[in-house]
């Protein structure tokens, strides 16, 4: 097994769907429609080969935790539905491999809290997203039972600060000093 060439691919992989050549949404109707009719979406094509690729990792898997909890977060974040119902699956094997391992998944936790933040900072993230990660977690949870409550526990902790970075993230043009004071203070 060679760490550094699956960091080099899963990194590779990542930075190629997340380039802004292919965010399609940011794109005019008519461009939109040429290059899904000419190519589709590849963003969707890479992202199912990086799942695929993550489960065939075994073992090895928690070699990559936390390290790779940004780039997959990145993944999940881009607004295309079915690639968020494919990738987002993977936030759960993660927990579930360093519980495994150690009891809890607070490294897993302590970093996608930082990166999350980081991310919507920049403006990605939005309601949808917010509904496919409680819902997709909180199913995988289900079928196991013994990490399902600590699972629950963490869904909430992310979800609520998602509600207050995107409300914080909205607010900012606002002219009101009031309701950015107020979300500020909510967000911290």
């Amino acid at each position: 097994f060679n760490l550094q060439l699956w960091n080099n691919y899963f990194h590779l992989a990542v930075a190629f769907i997340t380039q802004d050549s292919l965010q399609l949404e940011n794109f005019s109707h008519a461009k939109y429609n040429k290059i899904q009719s000419k190519y589709g979406d590849m963003r969707c094509l890479i992202g199912f080969a990086i799942r695929d690729m993550w489960y065939k990792l075994g073992q090895n898997k928690i070699c990559f935790i936390p390290g790779m909890v940004g780039p997959i977060l990145e993944m999940t974040l881009i607004p295309e539905v079915e690639l968020r119902k494919a990738t987002i699956p993977i936030f759960f094997d993660m927990m579930l491999c360093e519980y495994q391992r150690t009891g809890e998944f607070k490294k897993f936790e302590n970093e996608i809290i930082l990166k999350l933040d980081h991310e919507v900072e920049g403006g990605r993230g939005d309601e949808q997203y917010m509904q496919l990660f409680e819902s997709i977690l909180t199913e995988c949870a289900q079928q196991h039972p013994g990490i399902c409550s600590l699972v629950g526990s963490f869904v909430s902790l992310v979800k609520g600060l998602l509600e207050r970075l995107l409300d914080y993230r909205a607010v900012m043009g606002d002219e009101s000093k009031d309701n950015r004071m107020s979300c500020t203070v909510n967000l911290l």
